[in-house]
């Protein structure tokens, strides 16, 4: 197994609003001229949302959210954590016409690869993207 290495982090309120921050922290991270930037941005901007709306981040006062981007290999990947759903995960749903379940569709559309872990009552989806690493 690879050895990742972490680049940045950014813990933010399990808010709508920080939405906007995450996707700036994306920017800063990654640098306006990443190949992956704009797919990176839209990604986590779902994973973000996803977590403000339908898991305790949201839900609760004091609820978080931490976005991470770590290098692996020649790749960039990028993780979203919340406070968990009670032990629900995020499913991508099989129909695409459906009224929910978009987000995961545009993250499984653009990212080279995501998934789900928990860890304890946290959740993270992470997403990985074509390199090359940022510049420090």
């Amino acid at each position: 197994m690879a050895i990742s290495e972490v680049i940045a982090a950014l813990t933010l309120p399990g808010v709508e609003q920080a939405a906007k921050f995450a996707r700036v922290f994306v920017r800063d991270v990654l640098g306006d001229g990443h190949p992956s930037l704009a797919d990176a941005q839209t990604c986590v901007n779902e994973a973000f949302t996803n977590a403000v709306e339908h898991t305790a981040s949201g839900r609760r006062r004091r609820g978080r959210v931490t976005v991470v981007f770590t290098v692996l290999g020649g790749d960039v990947v990028a993780e979203v954590t919340d406070d968990g759903a009670l032990g629900a995960l995020p499913v991508l749903r099989d129909d695409p016409l459906a009224e929910d379940g978009r987000g995961l569709r545009i993250i499984d559309a653009l990212a080279l690869e995501w998934g789900v872990r928990q860890d304890g009552e946290r959740t993270t989806v992470w997403m990985r993207f074509p390199g090359p690493p940022p510049l420090r």
